[in-house]
């Protein structure tokens, strides 16, 4: 059975200081156990390449991802002391990305809207 898809998802990229890796690194336990108490996560883990560090972040809606936010908000305060957010994308349908175009403005994401007819499990 298929479900109605409000998904949103979060795909921040950071570029990692020099010889800050490890400590950013040592974020993300702090980022999951924190992320772990909230009630619309879907997934949520890191991935790195060099450098390059990548949060694969999904909320079952933007009511998720603002309280995502809201929650890791300090945590994520201390990783842009250590790197750079060289882009974010959202993703999500329509009447859900309107409610993080405000709200996220200040991060200056690029949003992708899903189109009508994807399917979700």
């Amino acid at each position: 059975m298929f479900n109605n898809d409000t998904c949103c998802t979060l795909v921040p990229y950071f570029t990692v200081h020099e010889d800050k890796l490890d400590a950013f690194k040592a974020l993300g336990p702090k980022f999951i156990e924190r992320t772990k108490t909230e009630a619309g996560v879907l997934h949520y883990a890191f991935s790195f390449d060099g450098n390059n560090a990548h949060c694969r972040e999904g909320y079952e809606n933007a009511a998720g991802v603002l309280a995502h936010l809201d929650n890791v908000g300090d945590i994520l305060g201390e990783a842009l002391k250590l790197s750079e957010l060289v882009r974010l994308e959202v993703h999500g349908p329509a009447d859900e990305i309107d409610q993080l175009r405000e709200p996220l403005a200040d991060l200056n994401p690029q949003f992708f809207v899903l189109e009508p007819g994807g399917i979700r499990r």
